[in-house]
């Protein structure tokens, strides 16, 4: 079973009187085949959670394992090689290359990434499912917030991660897109066997979840599991 644990993590910003501790002894789990939420309001921590998570922030003191391998310590290139194997992200940004058509958006995955990407049938399923396959040849530019949104989703699938950490990414959708992306999440779940965690406060995605974690000023409490 694939797992993502944080052990007793810390996260403070700044120092002495201008020191903000963000997350405070954060203990959680997330296994593959369920997919974990996160909920709690703006400014509770969950961003830096999910960064810390991915690899993209040091935790200031605990620890990250990802199946059973200490990932908090790893630096560099081999952080990168690790979180390329392993994680896909879903950030609020979507961070879409601007210049790329969101086609040329999965061929740079294959640049990065030479091998392990999901089979063809299995992605244009979930192209379909995203709603996004008449968008492949538009330019971020071109895209609305939620078509945007779902593009990232794919990129995210399409490098086949053990893991997806997804930030807010339904908060551009309608009710009727959120149920579409809420099931797929759940699918790949629990059919590719994914451990899917979803930072949020759309309380929409609560019956998608096994597992839900609230986070608020940096405490993390679990209340489904």
């Amino acid at each position: 079973m694939q797992k993502l644990e944080l052990k007793k993590v810390n996260k403070i910003f700044g120092a002495k009187s201008n020191q903000v501790q963000a997350l405070k002894e954060v203990n959680f789990e997330a296994r593959s085949g369920e997919v974990t939420l996160i909920l709690g309001p703006s400014g509770s921590g969950k961003s830096t959670l999910l960064t810390i998570l991915g690899g993209l922030q040091q935790p200031t003191s605990g620890e990250v394992w990802i199946n059973g391998e200490r990932f908090d310590g790893k630096k560099g290139k081999a952080a990168d090689a690790f979180r390329l194997d392993h994680i896909g992200f879903v950030l609020q940004s979507y961070s879409l290359v601007p210049y790329l058509t969101v086609n040329d958006q999965f061929t740079l995955v294959d640049k990065v990434k030479k091998t392990g990407q999901i089979d063809k049938q299995t992605f244009q399923g979930y192209i379909d499912r995203l709603g996004i396959d008449k968008l492949r040849h538009k330019f971020p530019g071109e895209l609305s917030g939620g078509q945007s949104q779902r593009a990232a989703i794919a990129r995210a699938l399409y490098a086949n991660p053990d893991f997806i950490l997804a930030d807010e990414p339904t908060a551009a959708l309608d009710s009727e897109r959120v149920a579409e992306v809420g099931q797929l999440f759940k699918d790949i779940a629990e059919k590719a066997e994914k451990a899917v965690v979803i930072v949020t406060h759309d309380l929409r995605l609560r019956e998608k979840a096994d597992r839900i974690y609230q986070l608020v000023d940096g405490q993390i409490t679990i209340e489904k599991s």
